[in-house]
């Protein structure tokens, strides 16, 4: 048989996150909510930051790219496994799947240079703050996000070349509730054990290697916070504990899933559905509920709504 292009399997079907009608009516809920909650949170964030004069420094400009992103993060798998629970047979096309497994590592790859930029915005603030406009100008937030949006695509593009070519002529069936790449790599009509240690290695690699990255960047600035310790430490220590918090949420799952060599199908559902529903949601109630400016901005957004009404 020649290229995937000519694949005989047309589409895929998914397994999806449990047999139970209770569980999944549960999970219906709970992700309705939870992906609401999360577009409009992270609208509203963008919206403020955008609209907002106060709001227009680095770390602003980092927090709406990365809110944008959670959007897409959203958008990316949740709509379709929260459709999917209501239907007994869960299919995706085989062009749909491909498209789904690119625009989910283009986002992880984006999020995790953002989380790394916002990590040295915050070094930069707390180890150098004399410097900090000069460093962090406008042209420095372009290049990150340039960067950002770069490396997330050409990462994509990296797994996607493992796979368009491989012949899926046989089992269709994907024990997820989305296209996850080692998963889909086990249906193709020939061994694949070398094309999923690449897969591993690479996003293995990629998650790791921003971790350490983070790790070390938040050493540094405790460090700097505990040596020079004055007033204005509790706010620093504050902003960089909501930078924690997301980054064990967004890495926690994602590094399992693709370090870890016999983890579970059912416990890389579970953490997949963090990872695609809960982490979107936790990023806006974290940087609003812990940052003054932010709230107030959010006010002043929602002001002429209220007088408005009131009218």
């Amino acid at each position: 048989m020649d290229g995937g292009n000519h694949s005989v399997v047309s589409e895929f079907v998914f397994l999806g996150l449990t047999n139970s009608w209770d569980i999944q009516l549960f999970l219906l809920v709970f992700s309705s909510g939870l992906y609401v909650a999360s577009m409009a949170g992270n609208i509203l964030i963008v919206f403020s930051v955008t609209t907002d004069p106060h709001l227009h420094s680095p770390m602003y400009f980092l927090l709406a790219s990365l809110s944008f992103i959670d959007l897409g993060t959203c958008s990316t798998t949740s709509p379709k496994m929260i459709y999917d629970l209501f239907r007994e047979r869960k299919v995706i096309s085989f062009g749909g799947c491909i498209t789904q497994i690119f625009f989910i590592h283009v986002i992880g790859g984006v999020e995790m240079v953002l989380l790394i930029a916002m990590a040295f915005d915050r070094y930069v603030a707390t180890c150098k703050p004399l410097h900090y406009l000069t460093i962090m100008s406008p042209r420095m937030c372009i290049l990150f996000l340039a960067a950002a949006w770069a490396l997330g695509i050409i990462h994509s593009l990296f797994q996607l070349a493992f796979i368009i070519n491989l012949p899926f002529c046989g089992p269709n069936v994907l024990d997820s509730f989305y296209c996850d790449l080692p998963k889909l790599l086990r249906l193709a009509c020939r061994n694949t054990y070398r094309l999923q240690l690449m897969v591993t290695v690479n996003s293995g690699f990629l998650c790791v290697g921003s971790f350490f990255i983070l790790v070390i960047s938040y050493i540094f600035i405790l460090f700097t916070v505990w040596k020079h310790s004055s007033g204005g430490s509790p706010k620093a220590l504050s902003t960089l504990s909501a930078h924690i918090t997301v980054v064990f949420f967004f890495f926690g799952p994602i590094m399992f899933v693709y370090t870890w060599p016999h983890s579970s199908s059912q416990m890389d559902k579970y953490l997949a559905v963090s990872d695609a529903v809960l982490t979107p949601f936790l990023n806006p109630v974290i940087y609003t509920f812990r940052n003054k400016e932010m709230k107030t901005a959010m006010k002043r957004v929602f002001r002429p709504l209220v007088i408005f009404r009131k009218i």
